[in-house]
């Protein structure tokens, strides 16, 4: 029997790092063929475009499957296992397969898929990784503002939907055979050492604990784990509530999971010209996030004289840019997805990001 092919299961709250981690990976796989299933959140697919934008032949748009029906967890039967099967029927298999979950998604359901009939034989999880923003853990911070909890609870109708938040971090940590602790360069060496002690002593044995800045990991530290997580879900509980079906079941019952949750988020496009000052523009747009109460921003801005487009990511008032490749025919423009909780006030979004 061929061997099975390795899945990467990549988990972490928004704005954490994950696409630039996967990114670094990408840019850096000595060869190996890895196929992408992204599960974006969002009007416009941001990260999809980022991914692709490598410019490796390891990625080709053929590699990469956007999943953007819903939180990954929520939709295992009705769009994860058909991805797989058609992944897994192709003639010219991946090597790998790395699956970035929504920042909204539980770990463990998707793990427990891989039990499905038809995939178990063909695939295995290498490993589960979990990023985390290590300057917003550290600050106890897991989500940009603590009302969006029943929000980001809502998204798999098996839970309680009063669980808090930091509940929903523990079952990422729970699940996870490593933990990335990214953006370490917001905290100095003390704090660093401190945080990635406190997330070792909250996971289970055996289970590693990286510093990283930028998401920069070697691929044979990422890639190559061998764990068999489908193999060993008894050890990933999630924390303080359990499913009641068996897996079958679980995976086959999901008829309401369109019935929730992502309505009490929402997102929107802004579009305006080139800028002028990039730095001056993080800071108006860290200003307007400040303001307005939004999770997550990300896009591609024009900069005024420059070729390349800059990429923009935004979690928090936190804004990280770096240019990605040039504009080359595409049109010339500035264009940024806003996400947050329903009721944003669109206008006055859009008015001061515009101004």
């Amino acid at each position: 029997m061929p061997a099975k092919i390795p899945a990467t299961v990549v988990t972490g709250f928004l704005g954490a790092g994950k696409t630039t981690l996967i990114r670094h990976m990408l840019q850096n796989a000595q060869g190996k063929r890895i196929a992408l299933i992204i599960n974006e959140f969002g009007d416009l697919g941001v990260d999809g475009d980022i991914l692709k934008g490598c410019g490796d032949e390891v990625c080709s748009e053929d590699d990469i499957v956007e999943l953007s029906n819903g939180c990954i967890c929520c939709t295992v039967a009705d769009d994860f296992i058909p991805t797989m099967e058609a992944l897994l029927a192709r003639e010219n298999k991946p090597d790998h397969i790395v699956i970035e979950t929504s920042g909204l998604a539980l770990p463990q359901p998707l793990v427990r898929a891989f039990n499905w009939p038809g995939i178990s034989t063909k695939v295995t999880v290498d490993g589960v990784v979990t990023v985390v923003d290590g300057r917003a853990v550290h600050d106890g911070q897991f989500a940009h503002n603590v009302a969006a909890v029943d929000a980001q609870r809502a998204l798999d109708e098996n839970l309680d939907h009063e669980t808090p938040l930091s509940e929903l971090f523990e079952d990422q940590v729970a699940c996870a055979d490593m933990i990335v602790v990214n953006k370490i360069d917001l905290l100095d060496p003390a704090e660093a050492d401190a945080l990635t002690a406190q997330l070792k002593s909250e996971a289970r044995d055996g289970v590693q604990v990286i510093k990283a800045s930028m998401g920069a990991l070697p691929v044979d530290v990422l890639l190559g784990q061998g764990i068999g997580a489908e193999a060993d879900l008894a050890a990933r509980h999630e924390i303080h509530h359990h499913h009641h079906h068996d897996d079958e079941e679980d995976d086959h019952d999901h008829d309401h999971a369109h019935e929730h949750g992502h309505d009490e988020f929402e997102s929107f496009i802004v579009s305006r010209g080139e800028i002028a000052d990039p730095s001056a523009f993080a800071a108006q747009v860290a200003d307007v996030i400040r303001a307005n109460n939004i999770l997550r921003l990300k896009g591609f801005v024009a900069v005024a004289g420059k070729p390349m487009r800059l990429t923009l990511q935004a979690v928090g008032p936190r804004v990280d840019t770096y240019f990605d490749q040039p504009f080359g025919t595409a049109l010339r423009e500035t264009r940024l997805v806003v996400i947050g909780e329903a009721g944003l006030d669109r206008a006055t979004i859009t008015a001061a990001l515009q101004a």
